[in-house]
């Protein structure tokens, strides 16, 4: 069986680690694979949460290199008939449960090979534990392809993974209307209004934005633009627009949360029609 070198495993759930969970998954890891390096993206996403575990996800992968396995384990519906699947994807394999988040992480792309893991000769035990598939199939699968095997070795070719799409933001010549669909541990609110889409229907005009309990009327270019403990919109390192504060924490001094909408109203007629 070949062995790739050095092969590089990322670990992505909501197991936070005061727990043994993390520490469990990578002991049957590094069993199968002692050569492999492991690294942690997170392990604190909100307990169940898969739409924030694919906004994470989505956000690292890309600086990754060629032949990274990611397994992800964000898995409310563990010890039912959602199935546990691997894929490869662009030279990246992906290793988890199929409950939507991988068609998050892909968007309108297909996965170029997709299997489900259900060969329990590839499984930590043939009898899993009902509540943590994290360690009984999910490492065990991610520890033997890190270690050579094939995605056909380890399971059965499917076609389609369950599919959950984001919510795009809506836009006309008048307004903008998303959302928040991040916060990350600074209180920095992340909408999914990318500056492409606000420069394309802006068009040069003044505007007012409405999210929270303050309106922002302009754009700084970082969050030393503005005086400590004040609120200001910017885009961040994913080029999405923010609410944030210099220095504090945007989501509790303003209210804002998850699912927040963003409501942003150009002032006058535009010079051109968005393209």
């Amino acid at each position: 069986m070949a062995t790739r070198p050095q092969p590089l495993i990322t670990l992505t759930t909501d197991f936070g680690t005061r727990d043994a969970y993390v520490a469990a998954m990578k002991g049957v890891l590094l069993g199968l694979a002692p050569q492999a390096r492991l690294v942690d993206i997170t392990h604190e996403i909100r307990p169940q949460d898969v739409m924030e575990a694919a906004f994470v996800l989505r956000e690292a992968v890309p600086y990754f290199p060629p032949g990274t396995i990611h397994l992800v384990v964000v898995d409310p519906g563990v010890g039912t008939e959602r199935r546990a699947v691997a894929l490869r994807h662009h030279d990246h394999w992906f290793v988890g449960p199929d409950n939507g988040l991988f068609t998050l992480v892909l968007g309108t792309e297909q996965p170029d090979e997709l299997v489900e893991l259900n060969r329990p000769e590839c499984w930590r035990t043939p009898t899993p534990s009902q509540t943590f598939h994290g360690r009984d199939i999910f490492a065990p699968v991610a520890g033997h392809l890190a270690a050579g095997r094939s995605l056909q070795e380890v399971g059965t070719p499917r076609t389609r993974l369950t599919t959950l799409r984001w919510m795009e933001p809506s836009a006309n010549n008048e307004s903008i209307l998303g959302w928040v669909v991040h916060v990350d541990r600074f209180g920095n609110c992340i909408t999914n209004i990318s500056r492409e889409l606000f420069e394309r229907y802006r068009s040069g005009r003044s505007f007012k934005c409405y999210v929270g309990s303050t309106p922002f009327t302009q754009v700084h270019p970082t969050y030393g633009a503005v005086a400590p403990g004040e609120a200001l919109l910017l885009f961040g390192s994913s080029d999405l627009l923010e609410i944030a504060v210099n220095g504090g924490n945007a989501a509790e001094l303003l209210g804002i949360h998850q699912g927040t909408p963003v409501h942003i109203i150009f002032e006058q007629k535009p010079t051109r029609k968005p393209s």
